[in-house]
């Protein structure tokens, strides 16, 4: 049995990226509000090795701004700094900053395993052959050795990878002093609930005490808009994940707390009602990382705002229109942005505040909202980062109305759908 580490995340946990560091308080108001519906909800500050390139920050600027929302706002109770999506070439700035490691495998699935690694594999797992009966789960999954030895070419490469990461860290910090969190879904196609459990064996096997797993989920999960897929299919596939989660627990000796993390989790709200129930039928944990629409509520302030805030937003929308290629690549799998209906800048430009901050924010039932507008303002935080301080005093100049949106945006849109409360 795995030894569960001293450092645990909380039953439910909120990842609040924070691209520019200036949100802090305003997201810890939500979470604290959160609190007054009788959920227990922990803030995960988390920013990615990527974010910081773009930016020009550094990992330890990350555990400053928490800290500082913590301390003004009184908060006593526990919170993280997460190293978002590391790997082993670029984990050392955040090791000393850092309490969360995502540790990301995803470019490393499909990579051949060692083949005494392979044997090793498949003896441990043999017992499941045959027909594999996960609690709680009608189907019966028939598997074969060849079942096993194809799993294991798949992944147990990346398994062993993430094993070394996470003995890099331990060597580094102490083996109780951060939670680990292995994602996976950056990837083209899913992995299914039998694939999810012989993956945490593979984990357990290499010592890995997983807390938080993220895989990849049927159906599109594009930056800061909607779920894209049938949500019948999405319900099935969380609740059979939740099951074999529960069995690995069990037959693995994995970390009792060892939950769900949901990644692009940011205004998924189709799905939200349905992982709400199925968590709460199941007495189960989620980790919901909302990424960059911290980001995206900064420009729907700043549009508010009016003046030279609203004239920021249009130039910030007209570059990224002219450089929508570039800004877009690096997130292709994640975004679905259709060209011909983003409005011209022209027509931006002759917007009010409220026309903007109404086609930006993510409103089903307004009626000028524009989910391709959106996601390239997502991606367009770039352009931002090259304003510098041009772009970040005007954070401080209008961060009450810029505040109440990141604010409303976590706490109504996310939290109170997430919860149904």
């Amino acid at each position: 049995m795995l030894a569960i580490g001293i450092m645990e995340i909380n039953k439910y946990s909120f990842g609040t990226g924070d691209r520019f560091g200036h949100q802090g308080v305003a997201q810890l108001q939500a979470i604290m509000k959160t609190g007054e519906l009788g959920i227990d909800l922990v803030p995960v500050w988390n920013k990615s090795h990527r974010e910081h390139t773009i930016i020009g920050t550094t990992p330890g600027s990350v555990r400053e701004e928490a800290g500082n929302a913590v301390k003004k706002l009184g908060w006593d109770k526990p919170w993280f700094v997460d190293a978002d999506h590391i790997n082993k070439n670029n984990v050392d700035a955040f090791i000393e900053p850092s309490d969360f490691f995502t540790i990301d495998i995803a470019d490393f699935i499909g990579k051949k395993p060692d083949t005494s690694e392979v044997s090793d594999f498949i003896k441990r797992n043999r017992k499941y052959t045959g027909t594999l009966n996960i609690p709680g789960i009608e189907e019966k999954f028939h598997l074969s050795g060849r079942d096993l030895e194809r799993i294991a070419g798949k992944f147990l490469f990346a398994c062993r990878e993430a094993a070394g990461i996470y003995n890099y860290i331990a060597d580094r910090k102490g083996a109780g002093n951060f939670v680990t969190e292995v994602s996976m879904d950056e990837v083209d196609a899913p992995q299914n609930p039998v694939e999810l459990f012989f993956i945490l064996s593979a984990l357990a096997g290499y010592g890995v005490p997983v807390q938080t797993i993220a895989p990849k989920f049927t159906g599109r999960f594009n930056k800061g808009v909607d779920y894209e897929g049938d949500v019948g299919t999405f319900s099935r596939e969380f609740e059979q994940d939740l099951l074999a989660i529960e069995y690995a627990i069990h037959e693995f000796g994995l970390p009792r707390n060892l939950k769900l993390s949901v990644h692009s989790g940011s205004d998924k709200f189709a799905i939200y009602p349905v992982m709400g129930s199925l968590i709460k039928k199941y007495d189960k944990g989620i980790h919901i990382k909302t990424a960059g629409t911290t980001w995206l509520e900064e420009v729907t302030g700043l549009a508010l705002a009016g003046g030279d805030g609203l004239m920021l937003a249009k130039e910030i929308y007209r570059k990224a229109l002219e450089k929508q290629e570039d800004l877009c690549a690096p997130y292709a799998s994640v975004i679905g942005i259709d060209p011909a209906r983003l409005p011209p800048a022209e027509e931006v430009n002759n917007w009010d505040g409220g026309t903007f901050a109404a086609v930006l924010r993510h409103d089903r039932e307004e009626p000028r909202y524009n989910p391709d507008f959106r996601q390239l303002i997502h991606v367009g935080y770039k352009i931002a980062a090259e304003m510098g301080e041009k772009y970040t005093s005007l954070l401080e100049k209008y961060s009450g109305i810029i505040g109440q949106q990141v604010f409303e945006n976590i706490y109504d849109r996310h939290i109170r759908r997430l919860f149904g409360v």
